[in-house]
């Protein structure tokens, strides 16, 4: 296991770890307004306070969440979509290739940002939608590497072996095609969580992300942008959240040999 991996599944482990258990470990309720707002780091508050007097370092804890749940949920969709018809398409080639890619290549060319901001603005910030929209932009991407994948894969003596046994194109795509470029996809679901962790946090940056007062790290960096000169760890706290969460899921994509 390369230095990189190591360092990856530690960060991963320790943001799941603060997800899962944030009831045990976040000090104070993520939501409950205290009576010292704007309050700085502190032994009682160690990243201070938000302008209602909710403890960040609580909120922080607790955004891990949230976070998760939308860049591992965009992570699967983007597979479940991606994935066979990039199987399909490096397969059979022929015309139903030349139809795949064409779409492939039309959803690609569309800004995912600007997608992502107008599906959320139409169906609602919630983290469900989210994770349907930013899985729903990255699929092209999944689909785009498995059909280069599977160009390659289909051309190997063992593949050419099954067909002459008779194996049919189903068969052989599960059995034979799948099983040798799967280091390759688990590598760009990876990639494809951290990228939906830090869209997720752009969206809530601008306003369109998991509305309050439910903890969220690009809500809580927009929260503290107006102290930033006074406070600035009301924004980068949840900012080194996510860098962090990020960087880990990238470190994790790019290890993958």
């Amino acid at each position: 296991m390369t230095a990189k991996r190591k360092i990856g599944l530690m960060l991963i482990a320790l943001v799941a770890i603060c997800g899962l258990f944030a009831p045990y470990l976040a000090p104070f309720n993520p939501v409950s307004s205290g009576i010292d707002p704007l309050e700085g780091a502190s032994a009682r508050h160690w990243l201070g306070t938000d302008p209602l007097g909710r403890d960040v370092l609580s909120r922080v804890i607790y955004g891990a969440r949230i976070s998760l749940m939308v860049g591992i949920g965009a992570a699967l969709i983007a597979a479940v979509i991606g994935v066979p018809v990039g199987l399909m398409a490096g397969y059979f080639r022929g015309r139903i290739d030349l139809v795949l890619v064409q779409i492939i290549d039309i959803f690609i060319a569309l800004p995912g940002l600007v997608l992502a901001l107008i599906v959320t603005a139409m169906l609602g910030a919630k983290a469900l939608n989210l994770a349907l929209v930013l899985g729903f932009v990255s699929s092209p991407t999944v689909a785009r590497l498995v059909r280069g994948q599977a160009l390659q894969v289909r051309q190997t003596a063992y593949v050419e072996a099954a067909r002459a046994a008779g194996g049919g194109p189903a068969w052989i795509m599960v059995r034979h095609v799948w099983p040798n470029i799967m280091r390759t996809v688990s590598a760009q679901f990876a990639i494809t969580v951290s990228y939906a962790i830090f869209t997720s946090a752009s969206l809530s940056f601008l306003g369109l992300g998991v509305p309050p007062p439910t903890p969220d790290w690009g809500g809580m960096v927009r929260e503290g942008f107006e102290y930033l000169s006074v406070l600035p760890l009301l924004s980068l706290g949840p900012g080194a959240a996510v860098a962090v969460t990020v960087m880990a899921f990238y470190l994790i994509g790019s290890s993958v040999e």
